[in-house]
């Protein structure tokens, strides 16, 4: 068959199945995706194979697997929906679109350090005014590639801060916070103020038991570190725990000192046994955002999810408690 032959046997609406079967390693959850039955994605599924000379999906144990042939085929394949709907999607996306009827998977890579309510107060929101949609939260650790995952259409958008996000991305700021620290209300650090005791040191701070999440990116030491180590400083890590919103909690019946935004810690302030007080090492701000591909920017639907989270963080209400100041050491004070 001569190339422009193969050529007149393609569509874009196949190449549209050939991506979301790959992503999706399953034809039923392809027809779903699709808004198609499984017949007519088998069927074309088969076009595929033929066209490709590959089996492209491959039973492996109890469910499927892309073959090194599909997975070569999956970022050509995103390109060509990109600029198709840069050229043509626009307008009908915008047109097409309604949250009270769509029946979507909106999937979502986040961390929960912003905020415990954050994913909640959004997935209440989104549920609310797209009911039949379905919310899939993937948390965003250093097992999760972000960038690749988006690239292929596998999440639709990454929530999470970064010192420098990626410049390959299309990024809206969610919110900026203030670095503060966590302690029991026992830990020296909480007390020294009222006890005239001598003051807590970078030296100390350093020093103190820590407790961190795991980094989120492979190779990467996390934010604070990242910002500790560009200084030539390093603190005492002894515990990590990638449930974040456990971490208050150890924070609370220990001497344990957590180092995260300001936002996050005081919504424990007033059901625990902890407070809130100054780092005595100067951060910069955290800068919270969401990320998302050139694959879903012209997306009416991808613009109306991340209008939804850009509402629900301004919404969050705050209570917040007294920040504790730790008196400077003085030149004669001594760590």
């Amino acid at each position: 068959m001569s190339k422009s032959a193969l050529f007149d046997k393609i569509d874009l609406s196949l190449i549209r199945v050939l991506h979301t079967v790959i992503t999706e390693c399953s034809v039923s959850r392809a027809a779903i995706r699709l808004q198609s039955s499984q017949p007519a994605v088998s069927s074309q599924l088969r076009r595929l194979r033929e066209l490709t000379g590959d089996p492209l999906l491959v039973r492996c144990g109890q469910s499927m697997a892309p073959t090194d042939v599909a997975l070569s085929l999956l970022e050509p394949a995103a390109a060509i929906l990109q600029h198709a709907q840069a050229m043509f999607g626009h307008k009908s996306a915008v047109r097409e679109f309604d949250p009270a009827t769509t029946t979507l998977t909106f999937r979502i890579a986040a961390t929960d350090y912003l905020d415990p309510f954050f994913l909640p107060e959004l997935t209440l929101r989104l549920r609310r005014l797209a009911p039949h949609v379905k919310v899939e939260v993937v948390p965003l650790t250093s097992d999760l590639d972000y960038r690749r995952c988006l690239a292929r259409g596998e999440v639709d958008l990454v929530i999470g801060n970064w010192l420098e996000p990626s410049d390959e991305l299309h990024l809206g700021r969610l919110v900026t916070d203030e670095v503060v620290c966590l302690v029991s209300e026992d830990h020296p650090a909480a007390r020294l103020p009222r006890e005239g005791k001598r003051a807590w040191s970078v030296e100390r701070y350093l020093a103190a038991e820590h407790i961190a999440p795991p980094p989120l990116h492979p190779g990467a030491v996390g934010i604070i570190d990242e910002h500790l180590a560009m200084q030539g400083l390093r603190r005492n890590i002894v515990v990590r725990n990638p449930h974040f919103a456990q971490l208050p909690y150890m924070v609370a019946g220990s001497l344990l000192v957590l180092t995260t935004g300001r936002r996050f810690c005081e919504r424990y302030a007033r059901d625990l046994k902890v407070k809130l007080i100054r780092c005595p090492v100067a951060f910069p701000s955290l800068n919270y955002y969401q990320l998302w591909h050139d694959l879903t920017h012209h997306s009416a639907a991808s613009r109306w999810l991340r209008e939804q989270v850009r509402d629900v963080v301004r919404g969050l209400h705050h209570v917040r408690p007294p920040l504790r100041d730790v008196p400077s050491p003085s030149p004669t004070q001594a760590s």
